[in-house]
């Protein structure tokens, strides 16, 4: 269960500015139903004064989807288009009082679409459309420009902090190089980032997925798995996944691994089945929980010759 505050709650439950703005000069739109986030930002903007009057949004996602576009069009109501185009996916984390890590992507898609909109606007091309940024993560549509302003913005340094506040990677996973170069090629240009501000307890960092004790302190981290200890964990994870997996009639058994990268091979009716990839995920995101360490969990069909 999330950790959500207040004010998203009230946002999400009784969103601000919801709805179609007949008349809108500027429009902006991010993701795909298809991929399960989409926002359509509209906005009023003054031609004279460059002042945005009113802002409406539609959005398909999930409440933190919803809460942050609500947010989102009261923080730029009465804003100029140049001073709106100041504020980051932080800024709307933080009027929210801040969002699980697993949720910061809302946040992001907020941001994209007001550049989206604005860029519009001005009548100016906007690197979503892929023509700046190479087309990073097709799941999800992300491009590479996308996740250098994430990177930039929010401090992030792995590949699973991209994830959690791009989405990009969080499917095929077949990205996830790309993603780590990109991610490279930001902290080799800007020097080694410095971490974002420390945010509340549970909230916006990333920080918040560290196992909290009674207290309220963060446990000291589980100490590094020997080679046999951490082969051992891996094959326990994906017996205790099998299980669940043949009761509907499919089959997952362990390929390969190497360093980080784990190499399965799905049969029976996991083969080739739509949900394919939100089992490796799963299985991924197990690994990661028992590993204490970022691994990624690929088919076996990506498996390099001779390996």
């Amino acid at each position: 269960m999330w950790n959500y505050t207040d004010k998203v709650k009230e946002h999400f439950f009784n969103p601000k500015n919801a709805g179609v703005l007949d008349g809108a000069n500027a429009v902006g739109e991010v993701g795909s139903i298809t991929c399960g986030d989409a926002l359509k930002l509209m906005l009023n903007v003054n031609p004279t004064t460059e002042v945005i009057e009113d802002a409406r949004f539609q959005t398909f996602g999930c409440g933190s989807a919803i809460a942050s576009s609500s947010a989102l069009t009261e923080m730029i109501i009465g804003k100029t288009v140049d001073e709106a185009l100041k504020l980051t996916n932080r800024d709307i984390a933080e009027y929210l009082g801040g969002l699980p890590p697993e949720k910061m992507h809302c946040s992001v898609m907020g941001a994209e679409a007001l550049r989206a909109a604005i860029s519009a606007y001005k009548g100016e091309a906007w690197d979503d459309d892929h023509e700046e940024g190479e087309l990073v993560c097709k799941c999800f549509g992300v491009d590479a420009a996308m996740v250098e302003r994430a990177v930039t913005v929010n401090g992030l340094t792995t590949l699973e902090e991209v994830t959690h506040y791009t989405k990009a990677g969080g499917s095929c996973q077949t990205c996830h190089e790309k993603i780590e170069d990109v991610l490279e090629a930001v902290l080799a240009r800007t020097g080694a980032l410095k971490p974002a501000a420390k945010p509340a307890a549970g909230m916006v960092g990333l920080d918040a997925i560290k196992p909290l004790q009674a207290n309220g302190t963060v446990s000291a981290p589980a100490a590094k798995l020997t080679n046999v200890q951490r082969m051992q964990a891996i094959m326990m994870a994906i017996e205790e996944l099998r299980l669940q997996i043949r009761q509907d009639g499919g089959d997952v058994e362990l390929v390969d691994i190497d360093g980080k990268d784990i190499y399965v091979r799905l049969s029976g009716a996991c083969s080739g089945c739509s949900q394919s990839s939100g089992t490796m995920m799963g299985l991924q995101m197990k690994l990661v929980e028992k590993l204490g360490e970022f691994v990624r969990v690929k088919p076996a069909s990506l498996l390099p010759a001779g390996m």
